[in-house]
């Protein structure tokens, strides 16, 4: 294989491909980059076994041919590379070895056969729709945060997305709880998706493909089955295993009578609870928040250090009452939030507390009460 291109081109598709690679495998081949040089591109390819990336870029191919190279050592070289420079990949006849050459920079790597490089067979796909990757980014980015990190509910570990009927509308939902909070968007459902098997995403696969989204005129392609998905943004595709399990009804933590409703000014409350939770020593210490006619105060206790209390207005005019919230958990979904206000639909200190985005109604949020 030889093979020359720019190196802003190699390293933009290295970018991606290297941050499926685990820095830790037990499996030599898993450390590796698959190189495949054909016609007038390179074609990258990466995988943990559980998620695969795909990338070409366009290059002058001397010789077609593919060998594999370890992924974090070829971007790192790239990386540290001159900008504007021109990088040649050159593979030696016995195959055991690839020179990268730039300018008068020159590096010997050890190769693997290609034939050892795993592939992960994505098999047949039942559904196949297109949106824009601005919506698909909205779905992800509006409910990752909540995204169990605990292993042993691993059926909570990624995104569930999956269609449902909605005001006689079908619409295309994404969800992400850990039990103490949940997160739901949704869009209107592509053509394409009707019938689509609900699926969950992991986390991994989600963190990958928020940082391909960026673009916001690109078109995503999904190709789903009951196992796997395949998502093409570009020139990179990315094919993922699903979590094998079964999300749980969430609709029956949705709250639907709550009826006390707090409107407050989303920055103010947010800067008001990171600095009263600046007394607790951690974050995970619950903000009590008395709510009365037209104002909310804030406290914070810890038996160590001390405590801390704000008063904001707000629009409020049902009765009194006192709940105690997660600080960061509330911060988390104040950071979710793009309009000026938030929106609390409130039913006592013991039930689950609904929380809207005034200028978003794609979007809600459910906190538990912690007690104070």
């Amino acid at each position: 294989m030889r093979v020359t291109l720019e190196r802003a081109n190699l390293l933009k598709s290295l970018n991606h491909i290297h941050r499926v690679v685990e820095r830790r495998n037990t499996i030599p081949i898993l450390s590796n980059v698959l190189l495949k040089a054909d016609g007038a591109s390179l074609e990258l390819k990466a995988t943990d076994l559980d998620l695969e990336m795909t990338e070409a870029t366009p290059a002058q191919v001397d010789r077609a041919g593919a060998t594999t190279v370890p992924a974090h050592l070829l971007y790192d070289i790239v990386r540290k590379l001159p900008d504007g420079a021109e990088v040649m990949l050159k593979t030696a006849d016995d195959g055991n070895s690839m020179n990268v050459i730039s300018g008068r920079a020159s590096f010997r790597l050890q190769c693997l056969p290609q034939s050892d490089f795993p592939e992960l067979s994505a098999g047949a796909f039942s559904h196949i729709f297109r949106m824009d990757s601005a919506v698909l980014r909205h779905l992800i980015e509006k409910t990752q945060f909540a995204i169990s990190t605990e292993e042993t509910r691993y059926y909570l570990n990624g995104i569930y997305v999956h269609t449902m009927e909605a005001g006689g509308q079908l619409k295309l939902r994404s969800v992400a709880t850990d039990g103490h909070r949940l997160a739901r968007a949704e869009t209107e459902a592509p053509a394409g998706s009707e019938g689509m098997p609900g699926v969950i995403i992991p986390r991994k696969t989600v963190a990958e493909l928020q940082k391909l989204v960026d673009d916001p005129d690109v078109a995503v392609t999904v190709e789903l089955s009951e196992t796997k998905i395949r998502l093409t943004i570009g020139a990179v595709v990315l094919t993922s295993k699903l979590i094998d399990g079964t999300f749980p009804d969430y609709q029956r933590v949705i709250p639907t009578g709550n009826d006390k409703r707090l409107i407050i000014d989303r920055q103010t409350f947010a800067q008001a609870v990171d600095r009263v939770s600046t007394i607790s020593s951690e974050r995970g210490r619950a903000v009590k928040m008395a709510i009365s006619d037209g104002q909310v105060v804030l406290t914070v206790n810890n038996p160590d250090s001390g405590s801390a209390t704000e008063e904001l207005s707000a629009d409020y005019g049902s009765d009194p009452i006192e709940i105690g919230f997660n600080a960061r958990y509330l911060l988390d979904v104040a950071a979710q939030l793009s309009g000026s206000e938030a929106r609390f639909m409130l039913a006592d200190a013991g039930s689950p507390t609904l929380i809207q985005d005034a200028s978003d109604e794609h979007a809600l949020y459910v906190l538990m009460p912690m007690r104070v």
